[in-house]
């Protein structure tokens, strides 16, 4: 835990300040100084002011560095440096030495990375980090424990005032200022696109390459052709202006201890500098000293007001300390001493160290537990020597198989409560070795019933956020980057303090998270709907999906070899060869010299937009535009899916085992990575023949079971919309009575065209769906759109009285609830920014209909396991996909599984909801057939 503050001083910044504030001075051999005298001031009122805190100096070592490898021009265009301040940049340096503060700087590097990177180390370390500086570029590093002070105002820079500047939060200044540029430091951007402009699309999409991959949904032409036509500008823009926190530090932060000046040093400089004044309060003893016992208050000669003023002084609170009394295990005497603790205790944290992430792949290397607070226990298993050949023998630990049969009745027993974090993954670890853990409560589901999207929920971060305590890094452990070793090869002392301290941690956190349920009244949405779900994703991780790698392979060839193909189509429509992917030669091509329809060039690259909302509507009419789209699908298909799934399968298995996040969206529905089974595309033809690569074994078939519209049966509950909820019970078709009543055609007469607009305007209403969306939707006007809008309300007031509602909810208490009490918190929903603003009530409007849809999954989800067992049947659950079950079936059981399956999912509200919920079944030998 670092002591007190560091204060990281942009050198430049109070170079360039002090120079031109003060009049021409000289020193005694005529040298200028104006720019060494003012620096000099600034720097020992500033250690007067810094107290007993730390201090540096962060310089630029020269003006090239490593972004001008990525774009030659950058900071092209700066002036040359004043000719009376280029002597002076020495003599700064050596002022800085002289007053004993730290001197940093790195050549290929810029001031303001090193500035990033000590930051960044310091948090890491627990410290609290002020960056004196007015440099906006800075303003990126602004977060919890990080702010900035401007010299120059004498203003404390925080969060609300660098969305003040730029119209966002921190972590999105570098996408805004991306997109806008810098004229100054000739940073590209995108032309025509000004801060504002940026802040909205930021604000909307969150970074810029979300913004590219959503293009599409820019209403403005102009605007979105000139982000198409200028994509890589704007990515290169973000290179440029991304501080590199990562870069590696010239010296360490212990260097940065405040150590008074050496006189001897010191007062030689200043006579040399003809500095009188500040020889004379060295001979009195006042330079840098505090007065007062407070921050010093003198103003510097540089005119400037006091940099800490009192009033706006950030307090120093000191983290509480954790006592800690932890223990290696070594031996089996020592390991049944804490098993027999954690019995008398009844509750007992339980954490895993593996050699992984991916945990179908990890190896387990050791187990934590603690019993008490700051009492805990680090058993090492498979614990290694460094050094390849000529390393040492392993360290001394329990032979695994022993350690794990001591193990298993204290993890089984009923009567201990076994507490992890995140616990599914420690699940998937300990089942490999026949381990179970049951009873169970996780903190990670825990804090997600509480908080949800207010904070995030890792345990470093909670244990900052609730207990004050830095928790010990991975990386200060095992390195980072190259050097990174395996946890199996980190000495037991430094493994012991490491994964004992999470055991630890993970025990003060349920107990505070546990009287906190109960305070909030949210008990039953964790016993009932989260907590459950633990063992069975953990399970469904376990099983994975069967893949067969031959259809990839196929589908692989025959995607990369029909590209070919189509390149070679497209080729001959054109009349000549040219580089397909390249969007400035495609435009040409299309709009130049074949003289297709176009709204014109965009931007100050004169090229032509070929995104693909330009290039749909052409299709029809212009089979070269529908050859260029098709190809573009296909290429999508096979480097984005069919050639990385085929990386994915695990060897052990032939399965791909998908990681489930339980705690990673505001609605509390399941997110899916390493791969992504919930993105796979299914509304083409080739996108679904993916999903024939995953496939049942020999005798087995795979079934589907899917909530039929469950989100518009939970719109009319909700909502209470006494047709709706009457057309679901009479099992009327819902998107022709919403056709029959907003357009008023008869159920008899009702067309697929007709009924497709309802069904756009269904769904669109529960994803608040403007009118420009629907126009564009069923390609209608915006006008016939707003009077169809119009007309669903009217016929349905209960709708919009719902959404009102919703939206007030979010206001008055920054959440909205679903039915089973989850809050879905609303950040943003009362923001000045009318883009941040409209997303957030959309949100608010969404979040109660999807959120009570994922409740009701976990639900069914939590129960699928023991309905199925007592039902003796063999089914295994494999994936959830949003409303969808997957599930890999004996043949000859296939029938009952479906009817036990419907039964859970279609019970799963208990009452909550009046309108019914119904389940459908596929089945197939794939994925692709059963759905």
């Amino acid at each position: 835990m670092a002591d007190g503050t560091l204060y990281l001083v942009d050198g430049s910044g109070y170079i360039f300040r002090a120079f031109h504030a003060l009049p021409p001075m000289a020193s005694l051999d005529g040298t200028p100084v104006n720019a060494v005298f003012g620096f000099t001031n600034m720097i020992t009122k500033l250690l007067a002011d810094a107290g007993s805190d730390r201090l540096a100096v962060i310089f630029d070592a020269a003006r090239v560095n490593f972004r001008n490898d990525i774009y030659p021009d950058y900071k092209a265009h700066r002036p040359p440096a004043p000719e009376e301040l280029v002597p002076q940049f020495a003599l700064i340096r050596e002022a800085t030495r002289a007053l004993n503060v730290p001197c940093i700087e790195m050549e290929g590097y810029e001031a303001d990375d090193l500035i990033a990177a000590y930051a960044a180390a310091e948090i890491a370390e627990g410290g609290k980090v002020v960056i004196i500086s007015s440099d906006k570029d800075l303003m990126q590093l602004v977060r919890p424990g990080v702010t900035m002070l401007d010299p120059m105002k004498n203003r404390h820079i925080a969060e609300p005032e660098v969305f003040e500047k730029f119209g966002v939060t921190p972590d999105k200044v570098v996408d805004v200022q991306a997109l806008c540029g810098d004229s100054v430091d000739n940073v590209p951007g995108v032309p025509g696109i000004g801060p504002k402009t940026a802040a909205e699309l930021i604000n909307l999409y969150g970074s810029v390459e979300n913004l590219l991959e959503h293009l599409g949904e820019i209403k403005q032409p102009k605007r979105r052709e000139t982000l198409e036509n200028n994509r890589e500008l704007a990515l290169i823009s973000k290179q440029l202006v991304s501080l590199k926190a990562d870069m590696p530090l010239p010296a360490p932060l212990t260097d940065f201890e405040k150590r008074m000046p050496d006189t001897a040093v010191l007062r030689p400089f200043l006579e040399r500098m003809n500095f009188r004044s500040l020889v004379g309060k060295v001979d009195r003893g006042e330079l840098g000293k505090t007065v007062g016992g407070r921050p010093g208050s003198a103003i510097s000669a540089a005119g400037a007001p006091d940099l800490f003023p009192a009033a706006v002084e950030a307090p120093k609170v000191a983290a509480p300390a954790i006592a800690q009394t932890y223990e290696l295990v070594t031996d089996l005497a020592t390991l049944d001493k804490w098993i027999a603790a954690a019995m008398q205790a009844g509750v007992v944290a339980v954490d895993t160290e593996t050699t992984g992430l991916d945990a179908s792949a990890a190896d387990l290397i050791g187990v934590s537990m603690s019993v008490a607070p700051g009492l805990a226990c680090y058993i090492p298993l498979g614990h290694r020597s460094q050094g390849g050949l000529l390393a040492e023998a392993p360290p001394k630990q329990i032979a695994m198989q022993e350690a794990v049969d001591r193990l298993r009745p204290l993890l089984a027993d009923e009567g201990v409560l076994k507490v992890g974090h995140n616990l599914k993954y420690d699940m998937v670890i300990l089942a490999r070795h026949d381990l179970t853990v049951a009873p169970y409560d996780d903190t990670l589901l825990m804090s997600y019933v509480l908080d949800g999207a207010r904070n995030g929920h890792g345990m470093d971060e909670l244990s900052d956020l609730h207990l004050g305590h830095k928790t010990i890094t991975y990386e200060e452990v095992c390195g980072k980057g190259k050097t990174q070793i395996s946890f199996a090869e980190v000495p037991l002392d430094r493994a012991l303090a490491y994964a004992a301290e999470d055991a630890d941690v993970t025990l003060r956190l349920h107990s505070l998270f546990k009287r906190r349920l109960i305070e909030e009244k949210q008990v039953q949405l964790y016993e009932r709907t989260e907590r459950p779900i633990v063992s069975v994703v953990a399970l469904m991780e376990d099983t994975g999906i069967r893949v067969e790698p031959d259809v990839l392979r196929r589908l692989s060839h025959d995607f990369g070899t029909r590209a070919v193909e189509m390149e070679k189509k497209v080729h001959e429509l054109a009349g000549r060869a040219f580089n397909l992917g390249s969007p400035k030669q495609l435009g040409e091509l299309l709009f130049g010299e074949l003289g297709i329809k176009h709204g014109g060039k965009t931007g100050k690259t004169d090229n032509y937009s070929t995104a693909s909302d330009v290039l749909e509507p052409l299709a029809a009419e212009y089979p070269i535009v529908r050859a260029v789209l098709d190809w573009r699908q296909i290429t999508k298909l096979k480097s984005t899916y069919t050639d990385a799934l085929l990386t994915q399968i695990n060897s052990r298995t032939g399965r791909v085992h998908t990681s489930f996040g339980l705690a990673g969206t505001s609605t509390g529905r399941f997110s899916s990575s390493d791969p992504n089974l919930q993105n796979i595309p299914t509304r083409t033809e080739e996108g679904r023949k993916i999903r024939s690569a995953f496939v049942a074994p020999e005798g087995s078939k795979i079934v589907s079971v899917d909530y039929s519209q469950i989100e518009l049966r939970l719109l009319a509950e909700i909502a209470d919309i006494a047709a709706l909820k009457q057309a679901f019970a009479d099992g009327i078709d819902i998107h022709a009575l919403t056709a029959s009543q907003v357009f008023g055609v008869p159920l008899d007469q009702m067309d697929k065209d007709t009924r497709r607009k309802a069904k756009a305007i269904n769904f669109g209403i529960i994803y608040g769906m403007s009118a420009f969306g629907l126009a564009a939707n069923i390609n209608v006007s915006q006008s016939e759109a707003s009077s169809f809008i119009k007309a669903y309300f009217e016929r349905y007031p209960g709708i919009k009285a719902f959404m009102d509602a919703r939206k007030e909810e979010a206001r008055t208490f920054g959440y909205v609830e679903t039915l089973f009490g989850r809050r879905c918190f609303v950040p943003g929903i009362a923001d000045k920014n009318p883009a941040r603003r409209n997303f957030a009530e959309r949100q608010a409007i969404n979040a109660p209909i999807q959120g009570t849809a994922a409740d009701i999954m976990k639900r069914a989800l939590g129960r699928m396991p023991q309905a199925l067992a007592e039902a003796k049947l063999n089914a295994k659950l494999m994936v959830t996909v949003h409303d969808e079950l997957l599930f890999e079936v004996p043949e000859a059981e296939i029938e009952t599984t479906i009817a036990v399956a419907r039964r859970v999912m279609e019970g799963a509200h208990d009452g909550k909801v009046s309108v019914p919920l119904v389940a459908e079944a596929g089945i197939g030998n794939s994925w692709a057939e059963a759905h």
